[in-house]
């Protein structure tokens, strides 16, 4: 936010920091005896009220209510100015269309168009965009999704000439690449330096090595099918004031955010105050681990902040999360991660905040806390927080903060008691609860096969995959038959046979997500595959292997450190830099594979590094997925089956036929350590910071429009102008009651985000792929949901799409419902499509958390451009309560103890819903439905504010008044 606002009452609590010009408020002082007993979290939005108070949005109470938190806790609503806003491409571009139709519409409504700009700073990374089109198994049958001819496989981008291939290296038996290096050109080791940017090094001779043609061929297909995507958001980085475009290939947004944007402390014209942040990616919650208070949020949310406004929430209860011990040697940190998860969750902090203090906090690098701050959604809490200690400042250092920035930094936030110091006298805050895990005791897990929050000890794999197998078809169990276990299916591929079996692993991915923050896991993973190799194992052709690093760093470490090649050996190749299989964006199985598994009923997995394992986002012919640390996605890659023992059962066989087990080639805490002090260094963050700041060429060269509105083209499939401004009027009209409506949907619980606006491949069959078709497209050209979220009758088409929805009007998975007046079973769409045209409104029923997963504003937006006018569930998501709100859909809740089932509802009733003029927060509201049943409803806005914006049809329209 700005410097200090005139007028503030706090004015005079602004000092000078000592032996530095900075000025800062002094909320130490300010606060007295009760800030000293507040949690860190709970001190950086004290600073942001005071520093932000203005009397309007943000008052004098406001701060008190904040410092007397122990009281206040869970008892008052309080407003938030984030520093900034982090968007991704998936979620940005709906919100940069937003911003480019709120212009046009302030335009014409008598409105100067120029005013609407961002007034909080914004980075959008394009990140969410790649799509696995090749692989080592499908570069020589590779798709053309971009359509038009096929381009011949040699032919690299026109930007960057062919690389020649280089003859095999005979200068080391243990080079298995193509350096092309002779006897003189032999390295004294394997862990040599290499530069940023430069070609991939063969460890053993440091000559260049061809850059994987995978990496170069997905680059060239990704600005080939998202052109028009690309050159809409240069348009929008050159119009818009406060905005910043990071391109494409050069990191997921929320490490992009970790390593480049990430200030600690905000300098604005010598004025002082905490980082603060807010993201549409659930993964946001990842600064915190650097000290940096931040969240995920929906789109409208983040456009809301955009715009000046500052965000409201319940002041949170805050759970002390207390870590003690020492970390065992073959636990990752994704082990803790998941250990800490489970803590968590049993503990029931969803909606609160969790900070963590003990004495094992210090024992945690950056790396580590980062990648447990991350995991957060996962266990419902809004964010994980790791106040600044001596072990950040470290961290700092090499990541290139300059001598003068940490001392300024230091001195601030020891000022302002921002810092936590094991060594001081100083008592710790005080909390809402304290959880204690002791590191000692986690060992290691993965999760699934269908939930994250089904964790599996290693050590138990074997037994649990087979038990899953026995029992009955639901949240964990196959129920297949006995006699049909141990079936296995023969199948021929590139010449060899192969034979599949349940528990057979064809999808094996290191991406983007959770771990390439932590430098250990990834490297982890790198020195198990050397190792691996050098003992004669190998990964199976038909398994789609991928590695996509979440920036250029990890694939620097990893390739400065030596093990890149090995990686690529085993076929887990770089394929590219942004969000892939974790979102659905994977190249489809080899038919052969595909018919194996389909025919023998098989139950195949896909082992993953992510966060995410919902059935059906990886693939629809895999039915168990797995989340796992990258050495153990290599280690399962290797077996070719998640149906072993590893502490009795080899991994395969080595050289001279012998059983090679995983104790065998995994790597010690002492390798671990030696290579990640020696290879993560400063340079690393230098050089990744040069090459964001540089761009790259086909982004450099990119044109792009410089008019104040942006040149919509009728023609485009890609960037329409939305309708939700389209009854923008200067004076907000009363909410309207819903009479007679029918329901859309009657949905159980766990609905999820992905079940509601799928981000992966358009089906062919669906109605998005039929309006894409009457575009003239062909089903090469469709791209995915998440590339074309800047078309609003493509995401409205998309919205219920999933092949996994479980209407209970179908009575089976499937993207379906009930038209109820005709009587025909139709696409979702088709159906609303019909409601529409005759005037009549429709809400859905849901069970419990209805709106689960990633935070995604077409989750709401969908349903409302669908004519969907309340949601009644039995409970909701917290962030997608909020969005439906922030677009105008009212979030109903039954009363306790009360759902469809205990009212006798059938979901073929129509009903009625009278909104009162005086809504209140939590108000009691009577439904009265077409058969005569009248049952109470609460209306789920949980402050005046919330009530405002849907009162305005939403925050999009609220801030569009604002202008006219």
């Amino acid at each position: 936010m700005d410097p200090p606002r005139t007028g503030s009452p706090y004015q005079p609590a602004i000092e000078a920091l000592e032996s530095h010009p900075e000025k800062f408020y002094n909320v130490s002082k300010l606060g007295g005896a009760k800030y000293d007993t507040l949690p860190y979290s709970i001190r950086v939005l004290f600073e942001s009220s005071v520093r932000n108070c203005d009397g309007f949005l943000v008052k004098e109470t406001d701060a008190m209510n904040i410092l007397d938190w122990k009281t206040k806790q869970n008892h008052v609503e309080v407003p938030f100015c984030p520093a900034r806003v982090v968007l991704q491409d998936f979620t940005g571009i709906p919100a940069m269309v937003d911003f480019a139709a709120m212009r046009e519409a302030v335009r014409n409504a008598g409105g100067d168009p120029v005013k609407v700009n961002p007034a909080c700073p914004t980075d959008l990374t394009v990140d969410h965009s790649l799509q696995i089109d090749f692989s080592k198994c499908a570069i020589q049958n590779a798709p053309n999704p971009g359509g038009g001819e096929q381009k011949p496989l040699a032919r690299l981008s026109p930007l960057k000439p062919p690389l020649r291939k280089p003859p095999p290296c005979r200068g080391h038996s243990g080079c298995r690449g193509s350096c092309g290096a002779g006897e003189a050109g032999r390295s004294p080791g394997p862990f040599s330096a290499q530069i940023e940017n430069t070609p991939i090094l063969c460890p053993f001779h440091l000559q260049p090595v061809p850059e994987p043609e995978t990496v170069l061929k997905n680059q060239e297909m990704e600005f080939g099918r998202n052109r028009e995507r690309l050159q809409f958001f240069k348009w929008s980085s050159k119009v818009f004031e406060n905005v910043s475009i990071i391109p494409p290939e050069t990191g997921t947004a929320h490490q992009v955010n970790l390593e480049y944007l990430s200030r600690v402390v905000f300098d604005v014209k010598d004025f002082l105050h905490p980082d603060s942040v807010v993201g549409t990616d659930s993964h946001t919650t990842m600064v915190n681990g650097l000290g940096i208070l931040g969240w995920g949020v929906g789109g409208i949310e983040a456009e809301a902040v955009m715009l000046g406004m500052p965000l409201t929430l319940p002041l949170p209860e805050v759970v002390g999360c207390e870590l003690t011990g020492t970390v065992s040697p073959f636990a990752t940190s994704i082990d803790i991660v998941l250990s800490i998860t489970k803590h968590l969750r049993q503990a029931d902090v969803a909606g609160k905040f969790v900070e963590f203090f003990g004495s094992g906090v210090s024992q945690l690098s950056v790396a580590d806390r980062t990648t447990i701050a991350n995991m957060c959604p996962e266990y419902g809490a809004i964010l994980s927080f790791f106040p600044v200690d001596n072990v950040t400042l470290k961290h700092l250092k090499h990541a290139g903060f300059d001598k003068a920035k940490l001392e300024v930094t230091e001195a601030y936030l020891k000022a302002v008691k921002l810092f936590r110091n094991d060594e001081s006298s100083s008592r710790e805050p005080e909390y809402s609860q304290v959880v204690q895990v002791s590191l000692s005791s986690i060992i290691p897990y993965v999760s699934g096969p269908k939930r994250s929050q089904d964790r599996v000890a290693v050590n138990n794999m074997k037994s649990d995959f087979q038990a899953c197998l026995n029992e009955k078809s639901g949240v964990k169990g196959f129920q297949i038959a006995a006699e049909k276990q141990n079936d296995i299916v023969p199948v021929q591929y590139e010449g060899n046979e192969y034979k599949l079996s349940h528990g057979c692993v064809v999808i094996a991915a290191v991406i983007s997500c959770t771990n390439n923050c932590n430098p250990s896991v990834m490297l982890a993973a790198g020195l198990l595959a050397k190792k691996a190799v050098e003992a004669g194992l190998v990964v199976k052709p038909y398994i789609r292997t991928s590695l996509s690093p979440g920036s250029g760093m990890v694939t620097h470490y990893l390739s400065s450190s030596g093990v890149l090649p090995y990686l690529s050996k085993l076929g887990f190749e770089v394929v590219g830099y942004g969000c892939s299989t974790c979102v659905g964006n994977t190249a489809p199985l080899p038919e052969a594979i595909r018919n194996a598994i389909k025919q023998g009923d098989l139950i195949a997995c896909g082992v993953l590094s992510g966060t995410k394992n919902f059935e059906g986002r990886l693939c629809d012919c895999v039915r168990a997925n797995y989340l796992a640390s990258p050495p153990l996605v290599v280690a399962y890659a290797i077996a070719g089956t998640v149906h072993i023992d590893f502490d009795t059962e080899p991994l395969g066989t080595g050289f001279n036929g012998k059983s090679i087990y995983l104790r065998d080639i995994w790597p010690t805490r002492q390798e671990l350590h030696t290579v990640e002090e020696e290879r993560v260094i400063s340079s690393m963050f230098k050089e990744l910071k040069e090459k964001m700041e540089k761009g790259n060429k086909r982004w450099n060269l990119l044109e792009a429009p410089e008019s104040t509105l942006f040149p919509w083209d009728l023609k485009s499939t890609y960037i329409r102008c939305p309708s939700f401004f389209d009854k923008l009027a200067k004076e907000a009209a009363p909410p309207r009651a819903v009479e007679n409506a029918h329901v859309l949907l009657f949905l159980g619980d766990s609905v999820t985000t992905d079940h509601i606006s799928p981000a992966g491949s358009i089906a062919r069959s669906s109605a998005a792929a039929k309006y894409l078709t009457s575009k003239g497209l062909t089903p090469r050209e469709f791209n995915s949901y998440g590339a074309r979220r800047g078309n609003d009758a493509v995401m409205t088409r998309g919205t219920f799409a999933n092949i996994k929805l479980l209407n209970k009007f179908i009575g089976k998975p499937a993207p379906k419902t009930i038209h109820f007046p005709s009587g025909q079973t139709l696409d979702v769409f088709e159906a609303a499509e019909l409601y529409q045209k005759e005037g009549i409104p429709v809400i859905i029923l849901a069970g419990k958390k209805y709106g689960l997963g990633s935070s995604r504003d077409w989750a709401a937006k969908g349903p409302f451009l669908l004519g969907v006018k309340a949601v009644l569930a039995e409970s909701y998501e917290k962030v997608h309560r909020s969005q439906l709100i922030g677009i105008g859909i009212a979030p109903l809740q039954f009363r306790p103890g009360e759902n469809p089932s205990t009212l006798g509802l059938t979901g073929r009733e129509q009903f009625s819903i009278l909104f009162p003029p005086d809504l209140l927060p939590r108000m009691t509201l009577d439904i009265k439905t077409s058969t005569g049943k009248v049952f109470s409803v609460i209306a789920l806005f949980e402050n005046n504010m919330e009530i405002t914006l849907y009162k305005n049809g939403g925050s999009l329209n609220f801030v569009a008044r604002r202008f006219l």
